[in-house]
């Protein structure tokens, strides 16, 4: 079978690494807000679709969840598999190598939330994504999906930048026109390492929604946790990283 051009597996171990540096928007922006909103009580079904090396799963599986996580890539579900505790007293996530569109393993009305974290933006078929997740998930099921903000990260088509007056600001000259863009995931260390991102409005995801039976019933914009503590810049580079924010965050409920 031929790898799927927007799998993560070529990157998977620098990934990896990556989220197990700790000062990551992973672990100090989107894992405490999920935490808070989706209040996992033990016993809740949970899948997480495009769960990479199974960061999120684990987590949620420690609180209690039933856990079940799915990856496109068999390189990133074999590294979220090397992660799950041995211990026989601790829930283990249940993984599986599937596409984001077809979790077939998972039975109908199986789940009772479905979890997407900044995958969106790396999956071609976003709404059979949608429709995967409403098979799966059971009456007044929840779907909480994570993503770079539309609005301000948009793949070569936005910046910071710097006014005359000192004031950053963010760059936005592309917002409505979907795009599909190779993006170099380490440019100095491995120029050929890519992966591919995808643009779309937030009118397409709330749209796409709609179409497969989903409300969304909450939204939320997150800021980066990161600060410059030094420079004659630092002051305004924290108050421009405090008014634009970089990660969305939507729930919706079937409906």
């Amino acid at each position: 079978m031929p790898k799927d051009p927007t799998s993560w597996g070529d990157v998977a171990d620098w990934y990896d690494r990556m989220l197990g540096e700790g000062d990551t928007f992973q672990a100090k922006v989107i894992l405490p807000n999920l935490t808070r909103l989706l209040a996992v009580k033990p016993g809740v079904r949970l899948l997480e679709i495009a769960c990479g090396q199974g960061y999120f799963s684990h987590a949620f599986a420690a609180q209690g969840a039933e856990v079940t996580g799915a990856d496109v890539a068999p390189e990133l579900i074999a590294l979220a598999q090397k992660k799950s505790p041995k211990a026989k007293s601790v829930k283990t996530p249940r993984f599986l190598v599937a596409p984001s569109h077809d979790v077939a393993p998972v039975a109908a009305g199986s789940v009772d939330m479905a979890l997407i974290v900044l995958a969106l933006q790396n999956i071609d078929d976003v709404r059979g994504t949608f429709q995967e997740c409403a098979r799966a998930l059971a009456a007044r099921g929840s779907l909480h999906a994570v993503l770079n903000h539309p609005a301000f990260r948009v793949p070569q088509g936005s910046g910071w930048e710097w006014d005359k007056d000192g004031r950053q600001y963010r760059r936005v000259d592309r917002y409505m026109t979907e795009a599909k863009v190779k993006i170099k995931m380490r440019p100095g260390a491995d120029p050929k390492a890519e992966t591919i991102s995808f643009h779309r409005p937030l009118q397409f995801f709330v749209k796409a929604l709609a179409k497969q039976g989903f409300a969304v019933t909450n939204l939320e914009e997150w800021t980066s946790h990161k600060t410059s503590d030094s420079g004659p810049r630092a002051k305004e580079e924290n108050r421009a990283r405090k008014e634009i924010p970089m990660f969305l965050y939507l729930e919706a409920k079937k409906i």
